[in-house]
């Protein structure tokens, strides 16, 4: 019964109650012609110092108020924060500058905070809504098994064979790339193999141990023997006990790429607006991953709801499932009361609709998830669970990362 509520919570969030009654919606993707980002010139940078401290809440960061009073950014501020850092793994690094080409401004949307109450400091809203994901029949399919785990805390998700799409202050304070950001390594999910055949390996060595030290006929030996018996009994205990629980491959990172928005260094703040970065990996894996697709209005969220899955620290090596309802929007912020903990930024945020002219229905990813940042609203600081929304020019930006050209990323 539990699974079938589960995947039944899951997988028909398409109807949603409005004032009591019923009303279906769009529940269709919609193909946009994404502008165009090319690369016009790339410099060399000094290798930064990997020496800053992870940081999951910012301070002072401008939110969805805060941006009501802020002017319209101009196509060169725009063509300068999309600019993007790329780090390598032998700790060199580029300063990429992009043009915009094919751009039309997006109109601002309503911004309204009307009805959402004031937030104290917590990352749990009420009761805890967050499922673990422990039945190997979910941890191991789509979509939960595109969330991938970060060596720096954080959590991502697999976007391609060799990309995952992450925080940047993952990886990147804003002024510094943080400690241990420069051997990154990205952990993918996958079952321990129940009686491994190194414990088989080891078990038959062990007897020929056992089988020396009695023809030695030392009684020292033979209660090490023993003891040491024992403590392998003991271990192979607690390996039965871990059977059939999550454990991670872990990958290497080939590079990083980090918006010029977030990545500032001493000229300024990073912009909540570009807190997301791109890993690609130095070995491809083969499961599978989540096409990245251009963030739609609340209007247009299936009953409202987002959903991710990550890795939270208060349940270690566990995958963790929520969903929820947004409560707030600008151009490039999704305010929302999803309940998470710290470990689970960096999650993709997705939805589930319908492709174009087909019966099929499809995940995709909308934003990231920022985590519990402090903004600024009103010159007062408060607390709030933020995600990244993917727009055009974002997803252009993700897109040429990914291809290395413009080329592959003319819709989305």
């Amino acid at each position: 019964m539990g699974a079938m509520l589960f995947r039944l919570m899951l997988f028909t969030l398409g109807w949603t109650l409005i004032d009591g009654s019923e009303m279906e919606q769009d529940l269709m993707w919609h193909v946009r012609k994404i502008p165009r980002l090319v690369s016009e010139r790339t410099f060399h940078l000094t290798s930064p110092a990997f020496e800053a401290d992870a940081k999951m809440v910012l301070n002072r960061v401008c939110g969805i108020e805060c941006q009501k009073d802020l002017p319209a950014p101009s196509l060169s501020d725009l063509e300068d924060s999309l600019s993007y850092e790329t780090v390598f793994e032998n700790g060199s690094r580029t300063l990429t500058r992009v043009k915009v080409q094919g751009w039309v401004p997006e109109p601002t949307q309503n911004l309204t905070s009307q009805g959402v109450p004031v937030r104290r400091k917590r990352q749990v809203y009420g009761t805890d809504s967050r499922f673990s994901i422990l039945d190997k029949k979910f941890l191991t399919n789509f979509p939960f098994n595109t969330a991938v785990k970060l060596s720096t805390g954080c959590s991502g998700i697999l976007i391609s064979p060799s990309h995952v799409l992450t925080a940047a202050h993952c990886v990147h304070d804003g002024n510094d790339y943080i400690k241990g950001s420069k051997k990154l390594r990205v952990g993918l999910l996958k079952m321990r193999n129940k009686g491994g055949g190194k414990r088989r390996r080891g078990s038959r060595r062990n007897r020929r141990e056992v089988s020396g030290a009695g023809r030695e006929g030392s009684q020292d030996s033979l209660k090490e023997t023993a003891k040491a018996g024992r403590r392998r009994k003991g271990s192979a205990r607690g390996q039965r006990a871990a059977d059939g629980r999550p454990s991670f491959q872990w990958t290497r990172v080939k590079n990083t790429h980090i918006p010029k928005g977030w990545a500032r260094g001493e000229s300024g703040d990073p912009a909540l607006d570009y807190d997301y970065a791109l890993l690609e990996l130095k070995r491809p894996h083969k499961k599978k991953y989540m096409d990245l697709g251009v963030s739609p209005t609340i209007k247009k969220l299936p009953g409202g709801m987002i959903h991710f899955s990550g890795f939270d620290q208060d349940r270690a090596d566990q995958l963790v499932y929520r969903f929820c309802s947004v409560s707030d929007e600008s151009n490039d912020l999704l305010y929302q009361y999803c309940d998470a903990e710290s470990g689970s930024t960096g999650s993709g945020v997705y939805l589930r609709l319908k492709e174009p002219d087909k019966k099929r229905w499809k995940r995709k990813i909308i934003a990231i998830y920022s985590g519990h940042q402090w903004v600024d609203v009103h010159g007062v600081q408060k607390d709030y669970n933020v995600a990244v929304r993917i727009t055009p020019l974002k997803y252009a930006q993700i897109c040429l990362w990914m291809h290395g050209d413009d080329a592959s990323c003319t819709h989305g």
